[in-house]
């Protein structure tokens, strides 16, 4: 694993701020010391989720002002959480599929529990009274949303967030395909593999990881093939298929809009098929800020980068402004046709349980901007 010195912008915090990090393994830390310590201590983390209540299931790792993200992560007025055994089920009707014919690629000396799932009541959930996060994924899969009403053809894949810890699959995962689904297009969520499966805060050195090899851009990259390669079956038009992540995932979909070479040696047909998304929606990105303001050596924007929709908040404590105007500056200097939306307050994780707040306006503007470009809306 290579190593590197804290990104930029984080706020350094002291070892009283970490009490409420480890309670939450999945948080949206992408980039800084506030990141939850779960890889080092992964069976206290269990026990510990098990026997405090009011932890995070997803959202911060630290308290913040009651955005958006404390709607993930505010303590349920009653119940517990608890771990439950077993790989994540996707709702009643939909079918979960392996993204990978066998074993996914580069998992020699891999070691971790068997798959798991994080539930905490969360009374404020769209669709239910509780919110999941899967747990030790090693078994990547997608499962296709079909679109409601009349469908037109586009698609999008969902790379949720989790600071590459867990997989925060309710509140940027169901709850977001709901309304992609209305919207006429096709969701893909995706659920890929953690923990430590890309660049990652690691305690033990305070500093960033970079793992062996990128197994979640791996996984991004074989979903997007895949959801391709598939298009008559699902009905999808090959050339409207995008990305939207947020926090981690909004890094894997800026990477998937960057990289095209495949991360990982092909293992069939479908490995032929191109990953470049046909356009990109990234929500408070994190990873992409690192030493000296640079973006990561691997990550060269071009014109040939994929047209982004990027939204952030100024006051995001969890993954600094820098990644996202970082990026941003980029994007511009490439001649990359994009949109780019930073609201003053939002903090981090916001989604869409506060339909109150200033930024719960993002579905409309990524409505429009879709629009706009063609993706949705009459086709010719």
């Amino acid at each position: 694993m290579k190593h590197s010195a804290p990104d930029p912008g984080i706020k350094r915090e002291g070892l009283k701020r970490f009490a409420r990090p480890i309670l939450a393994p999945f948080a949206e830390n992408q980039t800084g010391p506030r990141m939850c310590q779960m890889d080092s201590v992964r069976s206290l983390v269990s026990s510990l989720l098990l026997a405090v209540c009011g932890a995070a299931i997803s959202g911060a790792c630290a308290a913040q002002p009651p955005t958006s993200a404390e709607a993930e992560t505010a303590p349920a007025p009653s119940g517990r959480k608890t771990v439950r055994p077993g790989p994540w089920t996707p709702p009643v009707g939909l079918v979960q599929t392996p993204l990978w014919p066998g074993e996914a690629p580069d998992m020699e000396n891999v070691d971790l529990p068997p798959e798991s799932v994080l539930v905490n009541p969360t009374p404020q959930a769209l669709f239910s009274t509780t919110s999941e996060a899967a747990l030790d994924v090693t078994v990547p899969t997608m499962t296709v949303i079909p679109a409601r009403g009349k469908p037109n053809g586009a698609a999008i894949l969902v790379f949720p967030g989790g600071g590459f810890k867990a997989v925060v699959l309710t509140l940027q995962g169901t709850e977001i395909c709901d309304w992609v689904t209305e919207q006429g297009m096709a969701c893909i969520l995706v659920k890929y593999r953690v923990p430590r499966t890309a660049h990652h805060y690691d305690a033990s050195c305070d500093c960033g990881v970079e793992p062996d090899r990128p197994r979640a851009l791996q996984d991004a990259q074989r979903a997007i093939r895949l959801v391709r390669s598939r298009s008559q079956e699902l009905g999808i038009d090959p050339g409207r298929i995008g990305v939207m992540g947020f926090s981690a995932g909004g890094y894997l979909a800026v990477q998937t809009s960057n990289i095209f070479e495949p991360a990982y040696s092909p293992v069939d047909a479908v490995d032929a098929v191109s990953s470049r998304p046909d356009f990109a929606i990234s929500f408070y990105p994190g990873h992409l800020c690192r030493p000296g303001d640079k973006l990561p050596a691997n990550l060269n924007v071009t014109s040939n980068t994929s047209p982004t929709f990027l939204i952030a908040a100024w006051d995001d404590d969890v993954n600094p402004i820098c990644n996202s105007t970082l990026y941003a500056r980029a994007l511009d200097a490439a001649g990359v046709p994009a949109e780019v939306h930073f609201f003053a307050k939002g903090g981090h994780a916001f989604a869409r349980r506060t339909p109150e707040a200033r930024h719960a306006i993002w579905p409309e503007l990524v409505r429009g901007w879709l629009t706009e470009r063609g993706i949705i809306g009459e086709q010719p």
